[in-house]
């Protein structure tokens, strides 16, 4: 009698040039036995509280790491950042590609995967192309629309990188975003949708949580991310110099970017309080004494400092380009917005300000909302279950 194969869980292998968000789906894979291996151009140092196991990580962080540092401290021009950007990209991908295991699908984020990814289809695995943003050339027009708005000239979007990453577009088995806005994006810029899953983010539950209630006697508005154009940081200033309330407080919890400091001199900064990096354990205690988040985005994949601020009980005023569609419902948990739109943003502070029993409503709706997501194991699940879709085998010799 013939016995029928065994299915067995796709042996996956990542690619990501620093973080992001591959650590989470790592460690997630890694718990259903589906990670064979994870690449990053990040030092183990840097790694080691992401919470994969040190056999699974193999790291390249001799471009990287430098990089960073140099341009954390101001000491490396922007042609200069611009160009090490390119060749990292470059490099860490082709060191992936000398040595990735056989393995039956291979996830690489975008702009730093096209030669690995077709290395592992050589071999008959599957490409997966990740993106966390919209599609490139989809994010290059509307940041060179943006900065020309402000007088900057054209965006830094190298055109290197736009072809690279159209290349690995096409290239790819498949490609995971993770907002409809993302999806949205690569239909309207040709991609078939039959090519695009979209699997939105978690949040790491252990990290953010509800710790406290933000001060009574005044109203706190909280911005998390790089402070720049393309979160659109310009249009909050400007919704807050016009929003009224006898006690108010804007904070801008991230680094800032050369471009947007040149600007902060055009607003009224008055209540305006520039935070700078903050580590995810200070990030959660502002989130926690603010009444609410802000994250008006130009463009944005998701926006994972949403779902953060949502698991401390904030409700989220948030741009239509971000995973906002995704994350909550319009009036429910938080409130969605117009890009460029800082009358939009004003009015939805002002319904938050004065409307004490709203706010706690949309806190409570937030907490139920992020913790029915169970952090991140739906992310896991799903993109599990995609794997396995994609790349199953069955009865593959141990």
């Amino acid at each position: 009698m013939e016995i029928a194969p065994t299915a067995l869980p796709p042996r996956v292998v990542q690619s990501v040039a620093g973080t992001f968000h591959h650590f989470d789906l790592a460690r997630e894979l890694a718990s259903r036995g589906f990670l064979t291996r994870i690449y990053s151009s990040f030092p183990w140092r840097r790694l080691r509280r992401e919470g994969v196991p040190r056999e699974l990580v193999r790291t390249f962080p001799w471009i990287h790491g430098p990089w960073m540092v140099a341009g954390r401290y101001g000491l490396m021009p922007q042609w200069a950042s611009r160009e090490l950007a390119v060749e990292n990209a470059r490099i860490f991908d082709s060191w992936v590609a000398s040595r990735i295991e056989d393995c039956d699908a291979f996830v690489g984020l975008s702009g730093s995967a096209l030669k690995s990814g077709r290395v592992v289809q050589s071999r008959g695995g599957k490409y997966i192309c990740d993106r966390g943003s919209s599609h490139i050339r989809y994010q290059k027009m509307l940041l060179d629309e943006e900065y020309s708005r402000w007088g900057l000239g054209r965006a830094q979007v190298d055109p290197r990188a736009v072809e690279r990453e159209e290349n690995e577009y096409a290239q790819a088995d498949a490609i995971t975003v993770p907002s409809e806005f993302s999806r949205r994006s690569f239909v309207e810029m040709g991609v078939p949708a039959s090519k695009l899953r979209k699997i939105p983010y978690g949040v790491r539950l252990d990290r953010f949580m509800k710790m406290g209630e933000p001060p009574a006697h005044c109203f706190d508005v909280l911005f998390a991310g790089t402070v720049s154009i393309r979160k659109g940081v310009p249009y909050l200033l400007e919704a807050f110099a016009k929003f009224k309330y006898p006690s108010k407080q804007l904070r801008l919890a991230g680094p800032v970017e050369p471009e947007m400091r040149s600007l902060f001199s055009r607003f009224n900064m008055t209540s305006v309080e520039v935070l700078g990096r903050q580590p995810q354990s200070e990030l959660a205690r502002w989130m926690n004494a603010s009444h609410v988040m802000v994250l008006p985005s130009i463009e944005d994949g998701f926006g994972l400092v949403m779902a953060q601020a949502m698991a401390c009980g904030t409700p989220v005023i948030a741009s239509e380009h971000t995973g906002s569609f995704d994350l909550f419902t319009d009036g429910a948990e938080g409130s969605m917005v117009p890009i460029r739109s800082a009358d939009a943003i004003c009015e939805r502070l002002t319904q938050l300000a004065d409307d004490p029993d709203l706010r706690q409503r949309m806190s409570e709706a937030a907490l139920q909302r992020v913790r029915s997501l169970r952090g991140w194991d739906s992310y896991g699940a799903q993109y599990a279950k995609f794997l396995a879709e994609m790349a199953a085998p069955i009865g593959r010799p141990s």
